[in-house]
């Protein structure tokens, strides 16, 4: 067993918390240096302590636990935790992650600290496990209801009915929303996939228009259209765009 593994436990109910630190008290080379109750405050956490280890659950009031793997640049190795994501299970299966099905017992999460304790040896691995694992849960079209974005140290959580439209910027997008704008580094596919296609429209390769912000659509230049939103933002619209708009807006 190495010694001093720094190690921070995420986790909202106070008895999760309780059972990782009495199951850790076998190993003294194991030291807690937090205890965090929710998404906001590991990530506070982890950028200060930069822990070796964390315990992470998945299911958490004010952002998730997937929602936090976003915003993290350096994971550190990860033990999840979880009492019925279906989901999670097989993702963690398919990429190798270790996870703790709750209630667990002694054996069990001595089986994963075991495996984490080999990935400690190999930190590049493990953020590719994390990367793969967000792209495994990105495969699934669940239609998001919020957008977890990270700006500098602050975190903003934008219900996706206040978000207006959506601009292609390199490798980032840039959302444009009536509580701000900003970006964040995800692309524009994924967007077009992830918001429900009665509220969110692909009208150019470079914007995604909510439906409900849109004002008229009208003739440019010769074939060429763009829509006015009812902020006054203009946005150029392609052809396919103006076939799923014509379609849409009668």
């Amino acid at each position: 067993m190495p010694e001093n593994i720094n190690t921070i436990i995420i986790d909202d109910e106070k008895l999760g918390r309780e059972i990782v630190k009495n199951y850790l008290s076998s190993y003294p080379g194991v030291y807690i240096s937090a205890e965090c109750s929710n998404g906001f405050e590991g990530l506070k956490k982890i950028s200060e302590l930069k822990p070796d280890l964390i315990f992470l659950d998945i299911q958490m009031p004010k952002i998730t636990g997937f929602e936090m793997l976003e915003l993290i640049d350096e994971p550190p190795v990860i033990i999840f935790t979880t009492a019925y994501d279906q989901f999670a299970l097989r993702a963690f299966e398919v990429n190798a992650a270790d996870y703790l099905l709750k209630p667990f017992s002694k054996e069990r999460f001595d089986e994963a600290l075991k495996k984490a304790l080999i990935h400690l040896k190999d930190k590049t691995a493990q953020s590719s496990l994390v990367k793969n694992l967000i792209a495994e849960k990105e495969k699934q079209n669940e239609y998001l209801e919020r957008i977890v974005i990270k700006d500098g140290s602050k975190i903003f959580i934008t219900p996706v009915e206040a978000v207006r439209y959506i601009e292609a910027q390199d490798d980032y997008v840039k959302i444009f929303s009536n509580e701000g704008n900003h970006l964040k580094q995800k692309t524009m596919k994924y967007f077009e996939t992830h918001l429900n296609p009665d509220d969110f429209i692909r009208i150019h390769r470079s914007y995604i228009a909510a439906v409900i912000s849109i004002k008229n659509l009208e003739l440019f230049e010769k074939e060429t259209y763009r829509v006015t939103l009812k902020d006054g933002t203009q946005l150029p619209v392609s052809k396919s765009g103006y076939d799923k708009l014509k379609e849409l807006l009668h």
